[in-house]
């Protein structure tokens, strides 16, 4: 489908963070890390906030034109391992200062950022999708794929892998059909939901001949 992106600055921090609040209210990770649905109701766009200001800063994220979908991407380095899962920070305090500044008395802001990181693949650069969130009202239209297919063309064509958790068995399944593939079995949080740890090698040739 066509969509028309664009890339999206600090200007479009308020929106972005609505976007992604409502879009993962009933996540399955979501309700994990907030159990009470008041409460995450409360709290949960802090959390969303602070993911937006690490990726505004040291990322991309693309932005449907018309506000309803929008996906964040980091390039991770090789050898890198704590920089994309660890709250944006390059030592192993960053989800524990995500805690701090999100909700203090929470312990599953920090640990969702440990166990995350614990298995986010070291040794080759590639591309990480931290999050891609679509409206509510228009989720099932192919947007998240329209969202992602630019980025991995890109990939394609300069050979680099791409990277993601899925959170849901819908997601995963939306992924599995851009090419990527379950790797090293899923994450299971502690008496929660699992996350899928996803990779893509890149298809050189393949879109130029679709």
């Amino acid at each position: 489908m066509g969509v028309a992106i664009r890339v999206a600055d600090d200007g479009d921090r308020e929106l972005l963070v609505r976007l992604l609040d409502e879009a993962f209210q009933d996540d399955p990770v979501s309700g994990w890390v907030f159990p009470d649905p008041a409460y995450r109701r409360a709290t949960h766009h802090r959390l969303m906030a602070a993911f937006t200001d690490i990726v505004l800063a040291e990322g991309r994220v693309d932005l449907a034109e018309d506000g309803s979908a929008c996906a964040l991407w980091l390039g991770v380095p090789a050898g890198d391992h704590d920089g994309a899962d660890g709250a944006g920070q390059e030592d192993e305090d960053g989800p524990a200062q995500l805690r701090a500044a999100v909700d203090p008395d929470n312990e599953r802001v920090e640990l969702i950022g440990r166990l995350t990181a614990d298995v986010h693949p070291s040794g080759r650069a590639h591309t990480y999708l931290w999050m891609i969130a679509v409206s509510p009202e228009r989720q099932g239209e192919g947007l998240g794929s329209a969202l992602m297919e630019p980025v991995l063309d890109r990939c394609d064509r300069e050979g680099l892998a791409a990277y993601l958790e899925a959170s849901s068995g819908r997601s995963r399944a939306l992924y599995e059909r851009l090419g990527f593939v379950v790797t090293g079995g899923p994450l299971a949080l502690p008496d929660g939901p699992y996350m899928w740890p996803m990779w893509r090698e890149p298809r050189p040739g393949q879109r130029d001949a679709r």
